[in-house]
């Protein structure tokens, strides 16, 4: 030891300690303190072979000292027991050893056959039982001069040799095996302790780490899937978008032919015509947004309006939407600042949850409302369904990277994760409420066009 004072790790983990070996006296003490009263009540064979004369008078020794242990052990039960473990073991411990000076001094003094009982209680106190190393020698040292006195107040007093000075030198050597145990139990139980404690706390970590590289995997799944999505999408847009053009000129060309207008059927399929290559024209222009999106930390600076964003997600889940009342609530201006794909896509997986949990339940008819309202620098959005709500206990693990209520192969989990550090790149959070049987809203907010962020 180099005197240095202990650091607040160090002493947070004695504290830990002490509290660990508290619980641990308190059970040791109680087994050792009910195999005592066994030990005790089995000694009345040896009484009776031994002194028969003297067996009703030790019997009752033996049954007082048991209640005495057996009260201390009840007392053990209650708080300020707990507190003071180690001074009621040495209590109940000092009772048979009183016991057994008495049975020497009555009985046969130094040569008493009973003087072992004295050394068995010793090396108890030294190997089994958790004492302090200063307790185990308070009690070596008390156990003999109970000897001492047991012998001197024998009628044959004390001889310093022979049997007296042999068992002296026994119960003085037990002492000191017991102290010696009690030293390195002590030491092998703390050092046990904080491996355990550090194990515990690499397990931790590790599953910290875990969960992190979770996060990180998750997030560059979808990158991955959006990198992909937008190589597709610029390849799309020359080889779908041209012949679409071409169609919109040959449909509008036809529309003007004297034949088209004088046949009402044949105009209306025109029209029917025109209107699905429109919307084949859409959604490759939603497609762009994903082809050239920005990469690294500068997406901030980019700018959009949020109801083309929110345009743009509806008519890409369009065919999960069929049959959804779908209600737009959105204030005059929308212009926010951000990543533009990744907005939508975090829309799009609100919405294919929210489509997915009412076609569930039944809904009809199912309802979407996206709602949004500014509050000073911040666009606040809210996607309302009427689906069946979520549970408590799964509301507040719906961000979990792997969380999901779906059956397997149905979802990773990952989505609501994913849309989770999504707006936190763009300053905000993300967050749900719901009430079961009823509804469920996902919140978000998006930073102003017009000011900068902090």
């Amino acid at each position: 030891m180099t005197g240095r004072p202990p650091s607040l790790i160090e002493q947070g983990l004695h504290d830990s300690y002490d509290s660990v070996l508290r619980q641990f006296r308190l059970e040791f003490s109680r087994g050792g303190a009910y195999t005592g009263i066994a030990l005790i009540m089995l000694g009345l064979a040896l009484d009776r072979a031994l002194y028969p004369t003297l067996a009703l008078e030790f019997a009752l020794a033996r049954l007082l000292v048991c209640v005495l242990i057996f009260g201390l052990i009840v007392l053990m039960r209650c708080d300020a027991g707990k507190r003071h473990i180690q001074w009621l073991t040495f209590t109940w411990l000092l009772l048979p050893q009183l016991m057994i000076a008495w049975m020497i001094s009555v009985t046969d003094g130094a040569t008493s056959i009973y003087y072992v009982g004295l050394t068995l209680a010793i090396y108890s106190s030294g190997i089994v039982l958790a004492f302090g190393l200063w307790q185990n020698i308070v009690f070596g040292s008390i156990t003999y001069l109970l000897y001492a006195a047991a012998c001197a107040v024998h009628p044959a007093g004390i001889e310093l040799r022979g049997v007296f000075v042999v068992n002296s030198l026994f119960l003085l050597m037990s002492a000191a095996v017991g102290a010696v145990f009690t030293f390195y139990n002590e030491r092998a139980r703390y050092m046990l302790y904080r491996l355990k404690t550090e194990v515990a706390q690499k397990n931790r970590q590790l599953e910290i780490t875990n969960k992190d590289l979770s996060d990180i995997k998750g997030q560059m799944l979808q990158q991955e899937k959006m990198a992909a999505l937008g190589t597709l999408s610029a390849g799309l847009l020359h080889e779908v978008n041209n012949p679409v053009n071409f169609c919109l000129m040959a449909i509008d060309i036809a529309a003007e032919e004297p034949v088209a207008r004088a046949s009402p059927l044949l105009s209306e399929c025109l029209a029917d015509a025109r209107q699905g290559m429109l919307r084949v024209q859409h959604i490759v222009s939603d497609l762009k947004t994903f082809a050239y999106r920005k990469d690294g930390s500068d997406f901030l600076s980019a700018q959009f309006l949020f109801e083309h964003a929110l345009g743009s997600a509806i008519r890409l889940v369009g065919h999960e939407m069929k049959g959804v009342d779908v209600k737009r609530e959105l204030p005059f201006d929308t212009m926010v600042r951000g990543d533009e794909a990744a907005i939508i896509g975090v829309l799009i997986n609100l919405f294919s949850n929210a489509i997915a949990a009412m076609r569930k339940a039944g809904r009809s008819p199912p309802a979407l409302v996206v709602a949004a309202k500014w509050q000073q620098d911040r666009l606040h959005v809210a996607v309302r369904d009427n689906g069946p709500g979520i549970a408590p206990e799964h509301l507040a693990r719906v961000f979990e990277p792997f969380f999901t209520t779906r059956a397997v192969g149905q979802g990773l989990g990952l989505g609501l994760s994913i849309s989770y550090s999504v707006i936190e790149r763009h300053g905000g959070l993300l967050t749900a409420d719901s009430v079961v049987g009823e509804w469920t809203t996902m919140m978000f907010d998006l930073p102003r066009a017009a000011t900068e962020l902090i």
